[in-house]
C-alpha cells in the first residue's frame, strides 16, 4: 500500500542528499500540504550563453508568427519547434562602447543577463544583478540550492581580459549583486558533489566517498522508499536512478581518460576535454537539478566571452574568436556557421532531456523557461542589436510558444524579456537594467 510522501523527501547516506522527482504519492491534497511545500510543478529557469555571436543570415528563421521555418543553424530544434520561440529585435544597448570604447566581448557577457552597463575597470568592478539571481533571491528557501552556476571554462576574476575590462566581466554571466559575480563550477565531479553532497563534507577524504555510487551509499533509504510507492512510481524511480548512475559512469570515464592522457599531473576530480561530452554532462546535471527540485534556477556558459576554443570535434582547428572577425571571408563564415550549428545541437540535446521527463500534465520542458543566446549578434562587427535568442518552454502554460516573435521596434531592450521571465517565475520586479516594460508578445 503506497503511503503519502512529502515533496521535500530526500534520500540520505554517508554525507549526501539525493532529491527525488515528482511521484504520484507526493500529490498531496491541500489539506495535507505542509507549510513551505512546493507546488507540484514549479517553474524553472535556465540561461545558456555562447560567445562571439553567430552567423546571423544562417541563424534567422523565415516566416512570421506561427507560420515559420527554422533556419539551417537552428534545424536541430525542429522536434521542439512548438515548444519554443525565436525572438528577434532584442538589443543590449549597454553592450555598446560609446565613450568606453573597445571591450565588446566583456560587455557581451556582463550585459547578457543583467542588461546593465559594466564600469570599465580591471579593479573595482561594478555591474548589476542578473535575472537569474533576482529569481534565486526571491525563491530562497524553496529548494536546497538557490541556484546552480555552471561553465565549461574556468573564471578569471582578477586582472584585465578585454581592453581594460576586468576578467570578471568576461568570465561570468550570473551576478549576485553589483560587485559580486557568482562563481561557476566547470568540473562535472564538483558540480555533482555540490548538488548531492553535504555542505559539511569539508575534507578530501570525505568527499572521495562520493566516488562510490551515491545510489549505493543511499541504498537503505532507496529500498525503503521503493516499498512505499506505487508501481508507476517504482518505474519512474528506476528511470531516475538509472539516469543518476549513467552520469556517474560518464564522469568516472572522463576522469580515467584524462588521467591516462596526463599521467604526471594530478587532475583533481577529473576534467573533461571533449566539448560535446562536457556540455552534455552539464546539461544533464541541470536537468536532474530541475527534476528533483534541487534548484529552479541555473546558468551555463559554454565558453567565456571572446573564447578561442578550437572545435576539433567537428573538424575545425581555427580559434573561435579569431575566426569571428571573418571580414566576410567565405571559408571562415562557413566554419563559424558549423560551430553555431554544433552548439545548437547540444542545446537541442538539453531540450530533449527536459522533454523526456514527465511532470504534471506535461513534461519538465513544459514547466521550464530555457534561454539560449549571446550578447553579440554579428561577431565580425561587434553588433549588440537583433541578438540571437531562443526561449524554450512554456513556464507551465504562462508563455505562448511555437512562434517567431518580432517585437515592435528595431531595438527592444533585452531587459523586457527578463521582466516577463521573472513574472512567469513568480518573482516580479519593476525594472532590470535598461528595461522599458514587459515583452507582451510572450503572453500565453
Amino acid at each position: 500500500m503506497a503511503s503519502n510522501i512529502n515533496r521535500r523527501t530526500v534520500l540520505r547516506g554517508a554525507g549526501l542528499t539525493l532529491g527525488l522527482p515528482m511521484l504520484e504519492v507526493m500529490k498531496s491534497s491541500a489539506a495535507t500540504l505542509h507549510p513551505g511545500d512546493s507546488p507540484e510543478s514549479p517553474v524553472r529557469m535556465a540561461c545558456v550563453f555562447f560567445p562571439n555571436g553567430a552567423i546571423m543570415p544562417d541563424w534567422k528563421p523565415t516566416g512570421d508568427g506561427e507560420q515559420w521555418t527554422l533556419s539551417k543553424t537552428l534545424k536541430s530544434l525542429t522536434p521542439f519547434q512548438s515548444k519554443l520561440n525565436v525572438i528577434e529585435n532584442l538589443a543590449h544597448d549597454n553592450g555598446r562602447g560609446y565613450a568606453d570604447g573597445a571591450g565588446d566581448h566583456a560587455r557581451c557577457a556582463s550585459t547578457f543577463l543583467t542588461a546593465s552597463r559594466p564600469v570599465k575597470t580591471s579593479g573595482n568592478i561594478r555591474l548589476g544583478i542578473s535575472v537569474d539571481q533576482i529569481a534565486a533571491a526571491q525563491l530562497s528557501g524553496e529548494t536546497r540550492l538557490p541556484s546552480l552556476e555552471l561553465g565549461l571554462e574556468p573564471s578569471r576574476n582578477a586582472g584585465s581580459c578585454d581592453s581594460g575590462y576586468s576578467c570578471a566581466y568576461s568570465s561570468n554571466i550570473s551576478w549576485r549583486n553589483e560587485t559580486q559575480p557568482m562563481p561557476k563550477e566547470v568540473t562535472p565531479r564538483m558540480a555533482f558533489e555540490r548538488m548531492f553532497g553535504n555542505a559539511e563534507m569539508g575534507d578530501r577524504h570525505e568527499r572521495n566517498m562520493l566516488r562510490q555510487s551515491i545510489l549505493d551509499l543511499a541504498r537503505e533509504d532507496a529500498n525503503d522508499l521503493m516499498r512505499r510507492v506505487t508501481r508507476t512510481d517504482r518505474r519512474k524511480l528506476d528511470e531516475y536512478f538509472s539516469s543518476i548512475r549513467e552520469i556517474e559512469i560518464r564522469i568516472q570515464r572522463s576522469e580515467k581518460e584524462d588521467q591516462a592522457a596526463l599521467p604526471d599531473l594530478e587532475v583533481p576530480f577529473g576534467r573533461v576535454e571533449a566539448f560535446r561530452e562536457h556540455a552534455r554532462l552539464m546539461y544533464d546535471l541541470m536537468a536532474i537539478g530541475f527534476q528533483t527540485d534541487t534548484t529552479r534556477v541555473a546558468t551555463l556558459m559554454l565558453d567565456n566571452a571572446g573564447g578561442n576554443r578550437r572545435y576539433t570535434e567537428v573538424g575545425i582547428k581555427d580559434a573561435h574568436h579569431q575566426m569571428s572577425h571573418h571580414q566576410n571571408r567565405i571559408e571562415l563564415v562557413e566554419k563559424l556557421q558549423k560551430i553555431d550549428q554544433y552548439l545548437v545541437e547540444q542545446f537541442a540535446y538539453f531540450l530533449g532531456k527536459l522533454d523526456s521527463i514527465p511532470e504534471g500534465d506535461g513534461t519538465l520542458l513544459d514547466h521550464s523557461m530555457v534561454l539560449y543566446g549571446s550578447g553579440i549578434s554579428d561577431g565580425n562587427r561587434h553588433r549588440h542589436e537583433d541578438l540571437p535568442i531562443v526561449l524554450a518552454g512554456g513556464a507551465g502554460g504562462q508563455l505562448k510558444t511555437g512562434s517567431l516573435i518580432r517585437p515592435v521596434g528595431n531595438e527592444v531592450p533585452m531587459g523586457n524579456l527578463f521582466l516577463s521571465m521573472l513574472d512567469a517565475m513568480g518573482t516580479p520586479v519593476d525594472a532590470i537594467g535598461d528595461s522599458s516594460g514587459r515583452l507582451t508578445e510572450l503572453s500565453g
